[in-house]
């Protein structure tokens, strides 16, 4: 059986040349490999043209799902197995993809996962990578939706169904989207976990919201609304959506403690806040910049006077270590195994001790428990996640991962919110103009 394998690519020259030589690695070789050029002004046509693969043009930046389109058109080979450029697949992916399609020839479309081994080590590239990996390593083997990171699915159908719709002219749900059209018309999907790949993107803290924002949560949400489809798999499960609702009523607490007990929960809530977070930008060791290093400093001085204001005295020693842990040079190891046993131990120490100070220093009031209740629901309820990364990264990076977990369920009710409104504002506004129609044939 022969296999296509289709990668766009836009200004990623250094990730498609790690991606090319990986496939170049492979015990079964594709059948061929075409490159869908988007556009790019960096030297990625070039790097193409150095591995000898089949190099295509979109005539300009018209999106991946316009490149994956044309890239699936030109191919001769019964399977279409699309990958990202910053994606490096293993030495068997090629031959399993295949062998799948051989020994189940009702099966028509199968997806793969991110490994548990993402490429950048800086621990929010980390942290993104492991999750997207735990999701699928625990979706449903019958697959409720496509995915084209790691994705393979029969030519034939593919162009039966137009492929992706290129309305989305930016990476955003053009995969999912194909999906639902897919099981809409009752195809069989699976997900295989054994298929795993290797994720080269280095993720930044407004890149990662912008994404999963703008290019995932609102139009999904739309694209849920449209096809009144929400199946309970992969980032739908019921227990986020609870961890969403539950974000919120957490937010909600916490707005009525800051006004009714006012600057007395605020300084030990945001010192719990900025110590998780902390981890953060020590992972980012020589790498950061001194406009990281001024907003960090000046959140610790506004901590240090808040904690002042309230007479939190035993809050400010915490916040001086850790202020000047921001201009000290460090030379934290990123892998946690590799850290002196005196380096963990310290750290430890100084963390505990921080949260029990600021423990001892929340006011005693029935709000404020409730807070801290639905706090600890949120974190039972993705108990397995933590524990997930805790076994792979350790247990200080799976509590400093807590914080951005809780953010990203913030930003999903956003998303949601935002996405529900243009739904109904997209429903009136047919609906007025379907209206407006019959009104001007009805008068003639």
């Amino acid at each position: 059986m022969r296999l296509s394998l289709i990668i766009p690519v836009y200004n990623s020259a250094a990730y498609l040349r790690q991606c090319l030589n990986h496939i170049r690695q492979c015990e079964v070789a594709p059948h061929e490999v075409l490159v869908v050029d988007d556009g790019s002004t960096d030297e990625s046509p070039q790097v193409a043209r150095e591995f000898g693969v089949k190099l295509i043009s979109n005539g300009g930046r018209k999106g991946p799902a316009a490149a994956r389109n044309l890239g699936a058109r030109e191919a001769t080979g019964e399977i279409l197995f699309f990958i990202d450029a910053d994606v490096c697949v293993r030495h068997r992916t090629i031959g399993d993809v295949i062998a799948a399609f051989e020994d189940d020839p009702s099966l028509d479309a199968l997806i793969g996962s991110y490994d548990d081994a993402p490429a950048h080590p800086d621990f929010l590239s980390r942290y993104r990578n492991l999750m997207h990996h735990f999701v699928h390593q625990r979706g449903r083997r019958e697959a409720s939706t496509f995915w084209s990171g790691c994705g393979a699915i029969r030519r034939d159908l593919f162009l039966k169904h137009s492929g992706f719709d290129t309305t989305y002219n930016r990476p955003a749900i053009e995969d999912i989207e194909l999906g639902y059209r897919l099981k809409s018309a009752g195809c069989k999907l699976m997900l295989d976990d054994s298929i795993q790949v290797t994720h080269l993107k280095r993720w930044t803290f407004w890149g990662l919201v912008k994404t999963d924002v703008l290019d995932r949560g609102i139009p999904w949400t739309e694209l849920i609304l449209r096809d009144n489809r929400m199946p309970d798999d992969l980032n739908l499960q019921l227990s986020q959506r609870v961890s969403v609702a539950l974000v919120y009523l957490i937010l909600l607490a916490a707005l009525f403690n800051t006004f009714w007990l006012r600057a007395e929960f605020l300084a030990p809530f945001f010192c719990l806040l900025f110590f998780a977070l902390n981890r953060y930008w020590v992972d980012r060791g020589n790498r950061r910049s001194k406009t990281v290093n001024v907003v960090m400093a000046l959140s610790i001085v506004a901590l240090g006077a808040l904690s002042y204001m309230s007479r939190q005295l035993a809050l400010i020693p915490f916040l001086a270590f850790a202020l000047s842990l921001l201009f000290m040079r460090h030379r934290y190891e990123i892998v946690p195994e590799k850290r002196s046993l005196f380096g963990r131990l310290v750290l430890g120490v100084y963390t505990a001790a921080a949260i029990l100070c600021c423990v001892a220093y929340a006011p005693r009031h029935p709000v404020v428990a409730l807070l801290f209740i639905l706090l600890a629901v949120v974190i039972l309820l993705n108990n397995q996640f933590y524990l997930f990364l805790a076994a792979r990264q350790g247990r200080t990076f799976a509590v400093a991962a807590i914080p951005f977990h809780i953010l990203y369920h913030f930003y999903n009710g956003i998303s949601f919110t935002i996405g529900l409104s243009r739904h109904v504002w997209r429903m009136l506004w047919n609906r007025r103009s379907a209206h407006e129609a019959r009104a001007m044939g009805n008068g003639r």
